[in-house]
């Protein structure tokens, strides 16, 4: 069953990061898990129509309802994460929060 319910997923980059395939994917792999499609805005960090709010991050970052996943604040420039590419567990655990499930599945030992 698909989810009626979107959230807003962001990938900042700037264009020749090594690593913003390996976001993508990861961001596509995170809204696989939670059913929800394989839609996200991404955003040059150089591109004449990128707003000035995302322009600071380090490349690659995925934003979910404006904010980093990591908790990692804004760079002083454009630059490579130091803290490398976002974890799919960590994109998919800010979705389920946004769009407001339980942040972690939980597993019905019951037996029903």
């Amino acid at each position: 069953m698909t989810s009626e319910r979107t959230t807003d997923v962001e990938l900042v980059y700037f264009t020749g990061c090594p690593h913003v395939e390996a976001a993508r994917q990861a961001i596509r792999g995170a809204l696989a898990l939670e059913q929800l499609p394989p839609v996200w805005r991404e955003w040059d960090q150089h591109g004449p129509a990128t707003p000035a709010r995302v322009q600071r991050y380090g490349s690659p970052t995925v934003l979910v309802g404006g904010r980093d996943v990591t908790g990692a604040a804004r760079a002083d420039a454009a630059a490579c994460r130091a803290d490398g590419i976002p974890p799919q567990e960590t994109i998919r655990a800010a979705v389920r929060t946004a769009i407001g499930r339980p942040r972690f599945d939980v597993l019905d030992e019951g037996g029903a």
